[in-house]
Formats: structure tokens, C-alpha cells, sequence
């Protein structure tokens, strides 16, 4: 491909798209946004079209969609885009299932065209730093906590709770996205999910798991959390006690902050979007999904006090 900007349309214009896709696209001269679909939402100077299937018929020239609506119905829109050609960009989680997204990972390849699973997390900025710290050194044990208010991050948005919408594991996977990113490879060994009574999907859980030498990893989630946001991955090492909070943003060594820079994940991610297009290439990890999946296989489902949001 040429490095001329790449055509892109975007579908699900909700809360996400408003906050971080559109800001991100805005900068980037990578892209020029020719088109947009959405059941409700709109995106002002551009065509907009009901649907997936009436922005590809209508717009030809695309060369690339980002696809945004909730989990349960990304695989038919992205079934739909690599058939015609285009380059996907899947928000994260990237489908409703692993089988779904091996799926589009063949289906991309057959029409040579690029797949990427977004995972937005690993562009946190202390990240990378983390990483190299921990590959540095051995690992005792770790734990992440990943606890927030779901009032405060998704209100009033049903689709989380249904069948498929992943509770609180649609931000505990991104805690697993940067796990699987800097610890080494892990399996759970138990679980228990703690779904409302009057919900399909968990407002908490509690998992441990073990690494393939046999480190225990603790992981708590919970969406009940009032007042200050934790979203942390600690880890105890023979170089130190290591805290990478603020969901990747700041890293500490024995309570030294050494890494800290402001957030810029969405811009990262289509950065790296532009990198895979124009490589021919496709990126898709499935880790942090395959995690979600054993926790509902292998988890204790307990019944907690209904929750209303």
C-alpha cells in the first residue's frame, strides 16, 4: 500500500468512538475518515449509514474499517468487511469467542488482508518499562487488582450484562492484556465469578492462576468499587517489589516511581494499525480472550445481591 492516508470507516458510534477513537484519528495522518455506520450515533462531516453493509456498498474507496459495537456482534460485521476486501481494526474484546476470532484470522488471510486485535492496554506507557523489568530479573509471585465503579465507566449500557457481554472481565481483560504481555505464560487453576441475581454476566471475580514454572498469580476484579480506581499488576522480585498502576501508566520499584508519562493509547494503537496495513501482515493475540473463556469454564458461579447501575 501507498503511504497515502488510509480510508477508513468506523461502525458503533457510541461512548468509546467518542472518547478515544475519534480524538486518535483526528491527529493521525495516516488516515483520513471517509465514512461511518451506527444504529444511533453519528459522526458529523462525513457519510453516515445505518449500517456495515450500506457504508461498504456506498463506499467503495474504503480500504479499512474499525469495528466498535459490543463483542456479540463484531464477528458478522468483520465476516462482512474481510469479504469485501478491507483491513479490520478490532476494539477490544476482538468477538464474543475465541473460535470467532481464529475465525477471522483465517478468513483475513484467504483475502490478503491485514486483522488486528486492539488490545489498548499494552500501549499503556509504563508498560514496556515494566516488561524490561520483570524480564530482568525472577519473579516470585504477582497479583493483579482491577477494581472500578461500572456506574461511572458504563452507564446505562445493557449490552455488558447479556449473554456474551463479559461482565467485569470487559476491563479485567485488559489487565490480561498486559499480564500476558509481561508476566510469563500462566493457566488458571480455579476461579469463582460472582454474578448479580438479576444479571447474566459478573460483577466480580476471583482467580488464581500459575505460571507454566509454577509462579502463583492472584487476579480480583470488581466492579463495585467506589472512589478511587485501582487498576494494578504488582509483582514481588529478587530486584524488588514492583507496582505498574494507574492501568499501565506508572511503574514503581520499591515505592520509586520510575516511569510515568501521560496516556496515549488510542493514538498508539492506530499507529500500529498503519504499521500492520502497510506490512501486509495481521496481529492477533488471543491470550487475553482464551483467559476470559477458562474462567467461565472453569469458575464457581456464586449469586451475589442484584445490582442496579
Amino acid at each position: 500500500m501507498s503511504s497515502n492516508p488510509i480510508k477508513l470507516g468506523i461502525v458503533g458510534v457510541g461512548k468509546i468512538v467518542r472518547d478515544q477513537h475519534l480524538p486518535a484519528l483526528a491527529k493521525d495522518q495516516d488516515y483520513r475518515l471517509v465514512a461511518a455506520a451506527s444504529r444511533h450515533g453519528k459522526v458529523e462531516d462525513i457519510p453516515n449509514f445505518p449500517t456495515i453493509e450500506a457504508m461498504l456498498d456506498a463506499t467503495p474507496e474504503l480500504e479499512a474499517v474499525s469495528l466498535c459495537m459490543p463483542p456479540q456482534f463484531r464477528y458478522d460485521a468483520a465476516r462482512l468487511a474481510l469479504a469485501a476486501k478491507k483491513h479490520v481494526f478490532l476494539e477490544k474484546p476482538p468477538g464474543a469467542t475465541v473460535s470467532e476470532v481464529e475465525d477471522l484470522k483465517a478468513l483475513a488471510t484467504a483475502n490478503g488482508v491485514c486483522l488486528f486485535a486492539s488490545w489498548h492496554s499494552r500501549y499503556a506507557p509504563a508498560v514496556e518499562a515494566a516488561r524490561a523489568f520483570l524480564g530482568s530479573t525472577t519473579i516470585r509471585s504477582a497479583a493483579i487488582n482491577w477494581k472500578e465503579d461500572v456506574r461511572r465507566w458504563h452507564p446505562n449500557q445493557e449490552w455488558i450484562w447479556a449473554p456474551g457481554g463479559f461482565g467485569v472481565f470487559d476491563p479485567g481483560i485488559n489487565a490480561l492484556s498486559i499480564a500476558t504481555h509481561i508476566l510469563p505464560p500462566m493457566f488458571i487453576s480455579s476461579a469463582e465469578l460472582d454474578f448479580p441475581e438479576n444479571r447474566a454476566a459478573p460483577i466480580a471475580a476471583h482467580i488464581a492462576f500459575r505460571t507454566s514454572n509454577g509462579l502463583p498469580v492472584t487476579m480480583e476484579l470488581d466492579w463495585r468499587q467506589t472512589g478511587p480506581q485501582s487498576w494494578d499488576i504488582l509483582a514481588d522480585t529478587e530486584a524488588g517489589s514492583m507496582v505498574l498502576s494507574g492501568g499501565g501508566s506508572k511503574l514503581a520499584i520499591d515505592g520509586r516511581v520510575v516511569h510515568e508519562e501521560p496516556e496515549a493509547e488510542y493514538p498508539m494503537l492506530y499507529k500500529r494499525f498503519a504499521e500492520i496495513v502497510r506490512a501486509g501482515t495481521s496481529d492477533v493475540d488471543l491470550a487475553p480472550l482464551q483467559h476470559v473463556a477458562d474462567a467461565f469454564m472453569l469458575g464457581k458461579r456464586n449469586v451475589v445481591q442484584a445490582f442496579f447501575d
